[in-house]
């Protein structure tokens, strides 16, 4: 039987990340530029919490080991207030550029990173840009060698970029023994097709009140916690906008930032939400 949808605490997740680092920017911004570059998800972030504080809410916060080594006090804060830690790998480079190995050393140096500066375990990992899909399958499987308990990093869609859309709608284990946990990005069955209902690009240009109407439709229809997800720049409308940027990348990733905001702010007061480990895992 389903959980009445009252009951159904869905899971808030942040990708920490900062506006240049997106992969849609990758061919424009040099990576050996980051450093120099004006930083904003301090800040942000210290926004989102407010958000989180304001709601009563605890969330899941995957971040990049690059961001945490630099704001070792955000990420502190993160915890201090009763959130989730959890792994965006280290650099933002999607697990389709980069061998088995290479991956490996990847999510094991981000792991030591977040737990050293968090001083928690680390048992989630969301891969850059949804990048894991039927090609790379190896990787769940490097995951668990390396100590997660749980990937939210296969999006059940199709799409330009990235998706897996007959991968499992909900929560999956891969190996079919209990090990590593895959917790796919939300999506609505329809006509025979998986939309997306998780969060990002989708969610800023869409009304808000569909937004809402599918989440509530995988709570009612479903019984099934969604995953939701966003972005600290996607709540920065004044964020630096670096030249030659295609037209459909850029409206991509700026559509909307200004009511982004406000939205977040309407999701968490129409329904419950929590941390990944404590849904999917059963953590305390």
């Amino acid at each position: 039987m389903s959980a009445p949808i009252a009951m159904i605490r869905n899971a808030m997740t942040i990708d920490v990340e900062d506006y240049f680092q997106v992969s849609a920017f990758a061919p424009h911004i040099a990576r050996d530029s980051w450093p120099q570059r004006e930083c904003r998800v301090e800040a942000n972030i210290e926004r989102i919490l407010g958000i989180l504080e304001q709601g009563r809410i605890h969330a899941t916060f995957f971040t990049l080991g690059w961001i945490a080594e630099r704001y070792p006090a955000m990420v502190r804060r993160i915890v201090a207030g009763g959130h989730e830690l959890a792994s965006h790998g280290y650099g933002h480079l999607r697990v389709t550029e980069q061998s088995r190995p290479e991956f490996t050393d990847d999510i094991t140096r981000s792991k030591a990173i977040l737990e050293d500066l968090g001083g928690q375990a680390v048992l989630g990992f969301r891969a850059p840009s949804f990048s894991i899909g039927q090609s790379n399958l190896w990787a769940l499987e490097a995951l668990r060698e390396a100590g997660y308990r749980y990937s939210s990093s296969i999006y059940p869609i199709k799409h330009d970029h990235y998706g897996m859309p007959d991968a499992p709608r909900f929560a999956f284990y891969p190996h079919g023994d209990g090990g590593l946990l895959e917790v796919p990005i939300t999506t609505v069955r329809l006509m025979r097709r998986n939309l997306p209902a998780g969060g990002g690009g989708y969610f800023r240009l869409l009304p808000y009140a569909l937004s809402r109407s599918m989440i509530r439709r995988v709570n009612r229809d479903d019984g099934q916690p969604a995953i939701f997800y966003f972005h600290p720049w996607e709540i920065d409308p004044g964020q630096p906008r670096p030249q030659g940027i295609g037209m459909k990348t850029r409206f991509r990733h700026y559509v909307n930032l200004e009511r982004m905001d406000g939205r977040i702010r309407a999701l968490t007061r129409d329904f419950g939400w929590d941390r990944m480990d404590r849904i999917f895992l059963g953590q305390p």
